[in-house]
């Protein structure tokens, strides 16, 4: 999911549809997504896995030809952040290890924080429930 974020996030850079202040908070997300990533293909890797490959951005099937405004970048990536949190957080309880289980919810909260800086550029409630569904 990181890789996914990664790139969609390098769609909506380069899509010329971003103003400059919310193209820079983008690109600050990217990079926070990649550090993510970097840490889980790493940390797969020492625990004697092997980390899935990044993939270019055309075979995510991004909907790339319907962004056509700001607005519809941002609720492509409010999306991608929602599906996110909500991907940790049904991974949390799965580790044994505490380690990962707190490391795994450290990333939810970063996706959780994105999808809500998101739904407020947007105009919508940047909290819209008290829990992630």
């Amino acid at each position: 999911m990181e890789y996914q974020a990664i790139a969609a996030y390098q769609v909506g850079a380069e899509s010329g549809l971003l103003e400059k202040p919310v193209l820079a908070v983008a690109v600050k997300f990217q990079g926070q997504h990649k550090a993510l990533a970097a840490v889980l293909s790493s940390t797969i890797s020492k625990l004697g896995g092997t980390p899935v490959m990044a993939k270019m951005p055309a075979d995510y099937g991004f909907p790339a030809a319907s962004l056509k405004s700001q607005a519809d970048v941002l609720e492509f990536a409010a999306g991608l952040e929602k599906a996110a949190a909500s991907a940790y957080l049904g991974a949390v309880p799965q580790f044994h290890n505490k380690d990962l289980a707190k490391a795994a919810a450290s990333i939810m909260g970063d996706e959780a924080m994105h999808w809500a800086i998101l739904l407020n550029a947007l105009g919508k409630d940047p909290a819209p429930a008290a829990f992630i569904a």
